[in-house]
């Protein structure tokens, strides 16, 4: 395994929270690290078992998938698994690869009684304009932890 060890902790308090229909808002990747770091929140990366296996996934993080791979079938343990892994009083932190997924991951913790935001840009960030990801923002892009096998 390698891992990026880059420390990376901007001025986080500053960034803002972007409200968000259906959920508790939109915020940056590293304001996600820093409230995961003080024990605020929980990671929760929902990408599939595959992207985490072959992209990189964040050390630490609950690896709960919100669609199946292959054929992006919900994960019908989706609810439970959320439920289990976060602590009554702290926040839930949505992570997917672009930040997609887990707005719609968002909202149904919201929809269980969680305090739940989508972290902006995923792990990987936009499309480049070849189509490309993890050149244009993401977790790995700004250099918050991360391994890959």
């Amino acid at each position: 395994m390698t891992e990026n060890s880059t420390p990376f902790l901007p001025d986080a308090p500053g960034q803002p929270v972007r409200p968000a229909e259906g959920y508790a808002g939109d915020i940056p990747a590293p304001l996600a690290w820093q409230w995961v770091q003080s024990g605020d929140a929980v990671l929760i990366d929902v990408r599939t078992d595959a992207e985490r296996e072959w992209v990189g996934f964040v050390p630490g993080a609950v690896a709960l998938a919100w669609k199946q791979w292959p054929g992006m079938a919900m994960n019908p343990d989706f609810d439970q698994g959320l439920q289990a892994a976060v602590p009554a009083g702290k926040k839930a932190v949505l992570l997917c690869r672009s930040g997609v997924r887990s707005v719609a991951a968002a909202k149904r913790a919201t929809e269980l009684g969680l305090q739940a935001y989508n972290i902006l840009e995923g792990f990987e960030g936009d499309a480049d304009a070849q189509a490309q990801r993890g050149r244009l923002g993401g977790w790995r892009l700004l250099g918050l932890p991360w391994m890959q096998k």
